[in-house]
């Protein structure tokens, strides 16, 4: 007897439910967002929304987690930090990643600032932010100490003030800004290669 395979011609209903969260997340923000829309964009009954997530927070903390493997792994670890040429371009094209995506139609800011500014802090979903801010941060780091660059820690954290600036300056209408953060950025890591070479 042949068992016939079905194939999925769609994405199951998890998958569903992430992708309108990240969709509707990422141009919102969270409390924006309602469970009902939802709901709605994902195409699901209500009892299976909540039994694959029990509450819209435990939903935004997969949405921050798939945006970490997007953004930090695919975009900046995959993209930028891989690219063939010397570390300073690798770092460089970072910004290079960033024009492009505040160029875009869909540019709604960094979710990881967007949600910790919404949220606060104190709240799980600011911590959760903040970690996931850190983790970016820790990426650029460990590329710059691979690169024997000095001060990597330091140098980790001014180019993510950079990039955080270009963010919220193309948030204000500033679609060019990645290129003068570019600039700045190129200035601190000329810094770091003198000062190891010394």
């Amino acid at each position: 007897m042949k068992w016939i395979m079905t194939v999925r011609t769609q994405p199951d209903a998890h998958e569903r439910i992430l992708a309108a969260a990240y969709e509707l997340f990422s141009q919102r923000g969270v409390r924006d967002v309602g469970v009902d829309e939802l709901i709605a964009r994902s195409g699901v009954a209500n009892a299976t929304f909540y039994r694959h997530f029990p509450s819209k927070e435990l939903l935004v903390l997969a949405f921050l987690e798939r945006r970490e493997q997007v953004w930090t792994a695919e975009t900046i670890a995959s993209k930028a930090l891989a690219r063939d040429g010397s570390a300073r371009d690798q770092l460089l094209a970072v910004f290079d990643l960033f024009d492009e995506w505040f160029h875009r139609g869909d540019y709604a800011g960094d979710p990881f600032v967007n949600i910790l500014l919404e949220m606060g802090p104190e709240h799980s979903l600011g911590r959760a932010s903040i970690m996931y801010l850190s983790n970016e941060r820790d990426t650029i780091r460990k590329h710059a100490e691979h690169a024997g660059l000095e001060d990597p820690e330091g140098l980790a954290r001014s180019l993510q003030i950079l990039m955080k600036g270009a963010i919220v300056g193309a948030r204000m209408g500033d679609r060019e800004a990645a290129h003068s953060a570019k600039e700045m950025a190129g200035w601190l890591i000329d810094h770091s290669e003198r000062v190891s070479s010394d």
